[in-house]
């Protein structure tokens, strides 16, 4: 049985002076069983709503009078379903997957990483061969949030041996596209504390995992070693991080700026 959730991000930006126009992309709005959703923006402005090219719903808006400040409030309610490992037949990649078997320069490993990825079809079937290389990953890469930024690549991650939730999905779907299987690059939200009491509201974090195509879409969390589950709400999917920023935009202004965001996560009742 899956869970009832209540999510809230709340981006703030604030502009080293006035940013005389701004253009955005929010990518905050779960992509499955949305019991109800709002975004609201502050200077408030019309949003606008469409489907990306990976099906991902994005809201947009412009900001086109000076401001000095941008804040972005997503929430959600949502429900959540709790893990499985189907057992269905494996079929062939379809030709539309090429872009989900292919290098990105965030996803790139050399060639003693394929190997490696390789290596872990021997004597496996997918879905083992996921779980093998998910495991690889968590073994090599230890979790430790600030020890990379949004540009750091799986190559990267792997030799450094440290990274966080992004690193890791970028690491494992690099590893599963070497070994043939076709990857998704998954964000997100991870309700922290399973423990949390019903409408108690604890400090989320945005997430990143990924899906393997073996006759259908799985989902496995490399960070956490476990299949995705009822904590987990889907948002967005693509080739990597770059297809599904949260917040992505241009202004005119100053050159810097600097960014506050703060995720709750409550449970509900069913």
């Amino acid at each position: 049985m899956g869970w009832r959730l209540k999510v809230s991000h709340v981006t703030r930006v604030e502009y080293d002076g006035e940013a005389r126009s701004s253009y955005n992309e929010v990518r905050m709005t779960p992509a499955h069983n949305v019991l109800s959703s709002r975004v609201v923006v502050r200077p408030a402005v019309p949003v606008h709503t469409y489907e990306d090219y990976w099906g991902t719903l994005v809201s947009s808006f412009d900001v086109p009078e000076p401001h000095r400040s941008l804040t972005v409030e997503a929430v959600s309610t949502v429900e959540t379903s709790a893990p499985r490992r189907p057992a269905l037949p494996v079929t062939e990649p379809d030709p539309s997957m090429g872009e989900l078997l292919s290098r990105t320069p965030m996803t790139a490993v050399d060639g003693e990483l394929t190997e490696l990825a390789r290596a872990q079809l021997s004597g496996r079937d997918p879905h083992e061969t996921a779980e093998a290389i998910c495991e690889v990953v968590a073994a090599r890469v230890e979790y430790m949030p600030g020890s990379t930024g949004v540009q750091t690549s799986a190559q990267e991650a792997w030799d450094l041996g440290q990274g966080v939730c992004q690193d890791m999905a970028h690491l494992t779907a690099g590893l599963l596209r070497a070994a043939g299987l076709p990857a998704r690059y998954v964000s997100g939200y991870l309700h922290p504390r399973p423990s949390a009491e019903i409408g108690e509201a604890v400090e989320g974090q945005s997430h990143a995992w990924v899906e393997y195509w073996a006759g259908e879409w799985l989902p496995l969390d490399p960070t956490n070693r476990s299949w995705v589950g009822e904590a987990h709400v889907v948002v967005a999917r693509g080739r990597d991080y770059s297809d599904v920023p949260p917040l992505k935009g241009i202004y005119q202004g100053p050159p810097e700026s600097q960014q506050e965001i703060t995720v709750t996560v409550t449970r509900l009742p069913m």
